[in-house]
């Protein structure tokens, strides 16, 4: 069984005020290519299928005219989980519609999908709260799925009948997924987890998040490890961070498979894949990275000379820009017109004055190149006279953070 993993597309997104449908609307196309040459068997998206609950009706149209040729008339499986930029409402609206074609939508971690048999030869047929299981065309084994879409944790443990508000949301998670595993995820079928979700090996590195991404690491689901996993799950899809990173390879491999566009300068320099993945029963999968060559890379870079800017602009031409002009004075009009006439796709200015007067102590400098929780605390500083905010200050600017744009 072949599978591919893709995840975090933030249709609708923009980059500033620049529009990034049509890189999209190029990417999708050539994932479309991809799953096409690769024959592959069923396609799952882990979630931040869109960038806000609303989003425009171009990037509606765009997603699901993807996902119907993903799904070939109903001859591939396509299973799409909501992330924490979706509404999970509106992912779950076209349900009956979307089976009809082979296309399965969960946007609440107690999603039942209805049991159903395609003419094409899709056939679910186990169904419960956060797992399905599916067999596909020429395939004699099923697919089993362990679905966890995103939800902050007082809706996650909500969905899944916690009653102990103290209960640490890793145990909880894992509790449920070892009960779905031994009920259904025997070594007669190939068995994944798709989740929408923070994670790290316990004790390692924990991963960085993008700028601009909203965190759910703190303020919503806290973090999960991967000794969480149950055994018997061959292999874990996971959406939210953008960069590709194998978090861990025990008990199987773990993977964001990344964004397919680089969307926030965090993500400078940074290459787009997704994951095929070849499955057997109680075997380990296999898995190949794909690079994805579609989108405008962004780059960012800083310089002091204005010629020098200018040149390494005309040699980037197809690129996003971020550009950092350091200076001992600030930039002139001419040398703004300059800057923009040698490349159309600069997303930002930054000028950083190296020799601007602290003696007027009504001049604050903001270094906007700084993080938003760095950002806040320099202003609460600020407004505070210079007093730090507390932790409980910080943990509430950071679960507004999280917060999703519930309408």
């Amino acid at each position: 069984m072949k599978i591919l993993h893709t995840a975090d597309w933030h249709l609708g997104k923009r980059l500033e005020s620049f529009s990034r449908f049509q890189e999209q609307i190029e990417v999708l196309t050539e994932i479309c290519e991809i799953t096409e040459r690769e024959n592959i068997d069923a396609v799952i998206i882990s979630g931040d299928l869109f960038d806000t609950f609303s989003p425009p009706t171009e990037s509606i149209e765009l997603f699901y005219k993807t996902l119907k040729r993903l799904a070939n008339d109903g001859k591939r499986a396509v299973i799409a989980i909501a992330g924490n930029h979706d509404s999970p409402e509106r992912i779950e609206a076209p349900d009956p519609l979307a089976r009809e074609c082979g296309i399965i939508f969960a946007g609440f971690p107690n999603t039942k999908v209805v049991p159903f048999k395609l003419e094409g030869g899709i056939n679910v047929s186990k169904s419960d709260e956060g797992f399905i299981e599916i067999y596909l065309p020429n395939i004699s084994f099923p697919l089993r799925v362990l679905l966890t879409p995103y939800a902050n944790e007082y809706r996650l443990k909500t969905f899944l009948g916690i009653e102990d508000p103290e209960a640490e949301l890793r145990n909880v998670l894992s509790a449920r997924w070892q009960e779905i595993a031994t009920k259904y995820c025997d070594e007669k079928g190939v068995n994944i987890l798709a989740a929408h979700l923070y994670m790290m090996k316990k004790d390692g590195v924990a991963p960085e998040e993008p700028e601009e991404e909203k965190p759910i690491s703190i303020g919503g689901a806290q973090v999960i490890y991967t000794e969480n996993i149950p055994k018997q799950v061959q292999y874990v899809a996971l959406g939210h961070l953008h960069r590709k990173q194998l978090i861990d390879n025990i008990p199987c491999p773990i993977f964001y498979s990344s964004s397919p566009l680089a969307y926030s300068f965090s993500e400078a320099n940074q290459e787009k894949y997704v994951i095929k993945i070849d499955m057997e029963p109680g075997k380990p999968a296999k898995y190949q990275e794909l690079l994805l060559s579609k989108g405008r890379k962004l780059l960012r870079n800083e310089f002091n000379n204005i010629d020098t800017a200018v040149t390494w602009l005309l040699e980037n031409q197809e690129a996003l820009i971020e550009l950092t002009i350091v200076s001992d004075t600030f930039l002139t009009a001419d040398e703004r017109k300059r800057l923009y006439n040698a490349h159309s796709g600069i997303i930002n200015i930054i000028p950083v004055v190296t020799n601007a007067s602290s003696s007027d102590d009504n001049i604050t400098n903001i270094d906007i190149t700084k993080g938003i929780d760095e950002l806040f605390v320099d202003y609460f500083k600020y407004r505070n006279g210079g007093q730090t905010p507390n932790d409980r200050i910080t943990k509430l600017f950071k679960e507004v953070l999280a917060t999703e744009e519930e309408i």
